[in-house]
């Protein structure tokens, strides 16, 4: 009885999900705290004024515990305060995982980076932002302070982003093996140690 007793013990503390996303959901970090819709892997994030403050997360991402739609479009607005840049997300990972030693970090989705490396190159890349398998840019730079608006949307194997002008993609990357099923369906906020802040998030089914 004891043993029957601390399994539906166990079964009610655990915390589940939140349904999959099936309709436009949007977060504007108008409150104090994340709640329970975010995954904290490490220390770095925080509300702050309206807005998203990632600062010295050193890879561990904020995991929106929603799961994504197969196909699906994000939007937010998003800054860094610093020359360095570096303004990071994660698409269709694992929704738990993180850097677990501060070294060379292996994503479990897409990495997409705007001004990375010291504000030298933008890339989507495939489970790792140091490997061989993504497109990039150098130009231009992140301007501290400056705000801008990504959409960045999946679609079969292709994942595109946006940056301000919706008319002409900053990146495209087209995957002969789409990254899909239970361990590539979530998305998160990444940060390294720049001074980042996002606002205004809106995933989109499509």
């Amino acid at each position: 009885m004891r043993a029957v007793a601390l399994a539906v013990l166990v079964a009610a503390c655990k915390v589940t999900d939140p349904p999959p996303i099936a309709a436009a959901f949007t977060d504007q970090f108008e409150r104090g705290e994340l709640g329970d819709l975010y995954l904290a892997s490490g220390d770095g994030y925080r509300l702050h004024a309206g807005a998203l403050s990632a600062h010295g997360a050193h890879n561990h991402p904020l995991w929106l515990r929603r799961r994504l739609p197969e196909s699906f479009r994000i939007e937010f607005d998003c800054w860094s305060t610093e020359q360095r840049g570096d303004i990071k997300v994660e698409v269709l990972g694992d929704g738990h995982s993180f850097d677990p030693d501060g070294g060379r970090y292996t994503a479990t989705g897409y990495e997409v980076i705007f001004g990375g490396w010291y504000n030298a190159k933008s890339i989507i890349a495939r489970l790792d932002e140091h490997g061989k398998d993504m497109v990039e840019r150098t130009q231009p730079k992140v301007v501290p302070n400056q705000r801008y608006h990504w959409r960045i949307e999946h679609r079969g194997g292709k994942l595109t982003w946006w940056i301000d002008d919706m008319t002409k993609p900053f990146l495209a990357y087209d995957d002969p093996q789409p990254l899909t099923g239970d361990d590539h369906a979530y998305f998160a906020f990444n940060n390294w140690e720049t001074d980042t802040w996002f606002d205004n998030l809106v995933i989109t089914p499509l």
